[in-house]
């Protein structure tokens, strides 16, 4: 299965955001992007062209979410085909998947920790297993921990190693202790990241 194996930290530094919660104490203490650090400087100087913010904004929310370039670029021509606001389509099938769901449910500390999880056949979606991260997500659908899967020394030590989210979205019901969580609904706008530009997404992929 094909994944972008770069850095997450230097990811980050690249975008000026902590896609990933261990990337918050580096980017505190180098903000600016990967490189020699007047070349680094020089590239943040300057007012950034209208192109410029726009793929920076699609490749912060790219690597936010985990996906390639075709899957989502694919993903924002699906958005596009349907009803509704693009932008926010778009941020409403990626809120969707099953590593995010099992992310937002506080089963993994990171996307990328929720996708190793799904890839590895640690949870059933309806009963059935699966191993597809980007699989989606509807309402009435449940995806529960296999339990083989409860055996294994980390979800033992769940609440020591991914510690329960402050605030689940109210698309989900979450049951931490039997490790479920059912799909109540659809995600809204404000479920997503706030600080997401997604119309300057819609505008890279409209040139």
């Amino acid at each position: 299965m094909a994944r972008d194996t770069q850095s997450i930290v230097k990811m980050s530094r690249r975008e000026g955001y902590a896609l990933h919660p261990k990337a918050h104490k580096a980017l505190v203490k180098r903000s600016g992007m990967p490189g020699a650090g007047q070349q680094s400087r020089g590239r943040r100087g300057g007012s950034a062209s209208q192109y410029s913010l726009q793929l920076r904004e699609k490749q912060k929310v790219k690597r936010l979410y985990g996906l390639l370039e075709r899957q989502f670029s694919n993903l924002m021509k699906e958005a596009s085909r349907k009803q509704g606001q693009a932008g926010a389509v778009l941020l409403q099938l990626l809120e969707q998947r099953a590593d995010n769901v099992i992310y937002r449910a506080g089963f993994a500390p990171s996307r990328r920790g929720a996708r190793q999880l799904v890839s590895h056949g640690h949870f059933l979606l309806n009963d059935v297993r699966v191993d597809i991260p980007s699989i989606r997500m509807k309402p009435g659908d449940i995806l529960s921990l296999r339990p083989h899967s409860a055996q294994t020394e980390y979800f033992k030590r769940l609440d020591d190693t991914s510690p329960a989210p402050s605030e689940i979205p109210g698309w989900l019901k979450v049951d931490r202790k039997k490790v479920v969580v059912t799909i109540t609904g659809v995600p809204a706008r404000e479920d997503a990241e706030v600080d997401i530009n997604e119309q300057l997404i819609v505008e890279y992929y409209s040139r």
